[in-house]
């Protein structure tokens, strides 16, 4: 008797096993196919983004390459052609490459004497919360190194506090700058002991400790 009912219970559990795999296989189906075509699309992407970033480096690099070879020897013309060409570049470059080539052309325009283009670009640049924090940064101190002594010197600060930071990769050139608009207002206490702290910090580059002393040296007489 065991053995019979034995058998009728597996025969139910088949039973319900072919009834649920008919009621929700088709549903399950599905879900499997969704896993596979969400797999299948990051794959997909993922391979198609690195497509994008070999085509962007390859154009940013022909754009780039005659700029570096014409060194300083760059006029302002080539300057601005090329500044040009780059922010056109950019306007359709992957993030990373759009951050470059708006920050080279910002420095082109800016050494051709175009600082309302640069300026727009630094900020343009600071404003984009999808761009690299450093490059960023950068943009702000670029931004306040150039507006020294054109904008006013409170938001010239304003701009250079948050790199001040010692954690901050560019404390060392953002308290240079910021020495340099304490003099500007007057303030030369200030900004001496602002050098000082730069001249015994070896966590700034060397030159701008050596600038630091220097400058330092000049306002002690």
């Amino acid at each position: 008797m065991v053995d019979i009912f034995d058998e009728v219970s597996e025969d139910l559990r088949n039973e319900r096993a072919v009834a649920l795999a008919k009621r929700y296989g088709g549903l399950l189906l599905l879900a499997m196919l969704a896993v596979l075509a969400g797999v299948g699309w990051q794959q997909f992407h993922a391979w198609y983004q690195q497509q994008q970033n070999n085509k962007a480096a390859t154009a940013y690099l022909a754009l780039t390459k005659p700029l570096d070879d014409a060194g300083t020897g760059l006029t302002s013309d080539q300057a601005l052609a090329g500044a040009k060409s780059l922010t056109d570049f950019a306007a359709g470059a992957p993030e990373g490459y759009r951050t470059l080539a708006d920050l080279r052309a910002a420095a082109l325009y800016a050494n051709a004497g175009q600082a309302t283009q640069a300026e727009g670009l630094w900020n343009n640049v600071a404003d984009d919360g999808s761009a690299d924090p450093l490059l960023r940064g950068l943009a702000n101190l670029l931004w306040a190194q150039h507006a020294l002594g054109n904008a006013p010197d409170g938001d010239v600060l304003a701009r250079l506090q948050p790199l001040t930071a010692d954690t901050n990769a560019y404390h060392g050139l953002a308290r240079e700058t910021q020495a340099l608009v304490y003099l500007h207002e007057g303030k030369n206490d200030l900004a001496k002991a602002l050098l000082a702290q730069i001249a015994a910090d070896p966590g700034s580059p060397d030159g701008v400790r050596n600038r630091a002393e220097g400058l330092l040296a000049k306002l002690n007489g």
